[in-house]
């Protein structure tokens, strides 16, 4: 066995339904301001949801080339925006020595859903001859992760993750196990997602996964609450700069946390429900805090992977109660999805990203929408405002369609100093 190597997070980037970065996505998050408005990116009509998480105001070409913005989807588009913004944050100049030691791994749920509906509408009205010859690079999912090493001269470890809801936080625990084995010095992880379009918003109605509160956008998502009716389709990126502890030191770069336990799990149980006993969860977090070396009872604020949807807090619920005992009627928890909608393979990067604020700024962000508690859900989810909280662990997890559970344990800039 070689030497354990300690994973630490040097630099972030967000584009999210509140934000083009990082701090404004976390100003609006504890301020309690939703993201959510009646959809813009497309028709709506005859739908039974019209609203949506949408990013407002982005534009490509800040980021990216103009003729290379042509030649992506919007899910790629995002991703390499969060990617630049996270290396850019870590003071992180690629060079030859270090760009074979730096990868990248990126998690999407759905991938380039927009290309593949835009050229399908393409082959139907104009034939085969106008299809784009960038239709299979802009719709596949390990194009984010592709596009970002391009952009920015990566060469190391190179890939994508796909387990739906979860894919972004199972790319942010790999990544750190891809630098504690030594095949990479660092890793920019995460995820994108951009599947606000008819297809993506009939498929999940029909499903009866969406809440159709269309004449109150901003307060139709609210997780662990009586009368949540779905969740909301939200669009975005975020991503995370993970390095190996003594190389981020000795480069004299920003500490902002520890990537301390990482647990995965799979209920086997069914398509898109939970298991009702909430084991598979609750093993996934287990597995976190044993990897951590840490009790239940020190964790101090957990993000939920809590979606709105009737089933999915009543299980979680039940999760965290076996994962914890008698602490999770002490820990604080919140679901910021109640402020972004849920971006499918990209929530798990903007909830770690939001965990890591909460570590640096001692202030925990709320649940909001909270208006009536449900009975099936009676643990502390930080109802409706801020709370200022000094806390050194932090738990976030993420729950995907296909039984897959992760949960990540995170420390503070004074954990991974010691």
């Amino acid at each position: 066995m070689g030497e354990y190597k300690r994973v630490v997070v040097t630099g972030m980037g967000a584009v999210s339904p509140l934000g083009l970065t990082v701090e404004e996505s976390w100003a609006g998050a504890i301020a309690g301001r939703s993201g959510i408005g009646p959809v813009t990116h497309c028709d709506t009509s005859g739908l039974a949801t019209r609203i949506a998480g949408e990013v407002k105001g982005f534009v490509p070409e800040n980021y990216i080339p103009a003729k290379e913005v042509r030649r992506m989807d919007r899910f790629i588009q995002l991703a390499v925006a969060a990617a630049g913004q996270a290396l850019a944050h870590a003071g992180y100049t690629v060079t030859p020595e270090n760009a074979p030691e730096t990868g990248v791994l990126m998690g999407s749920g759905i991938g380039g859903i927009i290309t593949i509906v835009d050229q399908l509408h393409n082959l139907e009205s104009k034939g085969a001859r106008r299809i784009n010859p960038f239709t299979i690079p802009m719709m596949l999912t390990d194009l984010a992760a592709g596009r970002i090493s391009m952009q920015f001269g990566l060469t190391g470890p190179n890939f994508a993750v796909v387990s739906a809801c979860a894919s972004s936080a199972n790319a942010i625990g790999e990544g750190a196990e891809i630098i504690r084995r030594g095949d990479a010095t660092a890793m920019l992880c995460g995820g994108s997602e951009s599947p606000i379009l008819p297809l993506g918003i009939a498929a999940f109605n029909i499903m009866n996964a969406l809440s159709t509160r269309n004449d109150e956008p901003q307060r139709a998502s609210r997780p662990f609450e009586k009368s949540r009716d779905g969740f909301v389709l939200g669009e975005g990126a975020a991503a995370l700069l993970l390095e190996e502890r003594e190389s981020a030191l000795q480069r004299g770069a920003p500490i902002l946390a520890e990537i301390l336990g990482y647990g995965c799990t799979s209920d086997a149980t069914h398509v898109t429900a939970p298991a009702e006993d909430g084991s598979g969860a609750a093993r996934a977090m287990t597995k976190a805090l044993h990897k951590a070396g840490l009790q239940p009872e020190q964790i101090g604020y957990i993000n939920a992977h809590g979606t709105s949807t009737p089933l999915n807090e009543k299980f979680e619920t039940i999760a965290l109660k076996r994962a914890f005992g008698a602490a999770a009627y002490q820990v604080p928890i919140s679901s910021t999805k109640s402020m972004t909608g849920h971006l499918l393979g990209a929530a798990g990067a903007l909830e770690a990203m939001f965990s890591i604020k909460a570590l640096e700024t001692g202030i925990l962000p709320p649940t909001i929408n909270y208006d009536e508690p449900d009975p099936d859900c009676d643990l502390d989810y930080i109802p409706n405002e801020a709370r200022p909280v000094a806390v050194e662990y932090v738990m976030s997890n993420s729950m995907g369609f296909g039984g897959h559970n992760v949960s990540l344990i995170l420390g503070g800039p004074a954990v991974a100093a010691r």
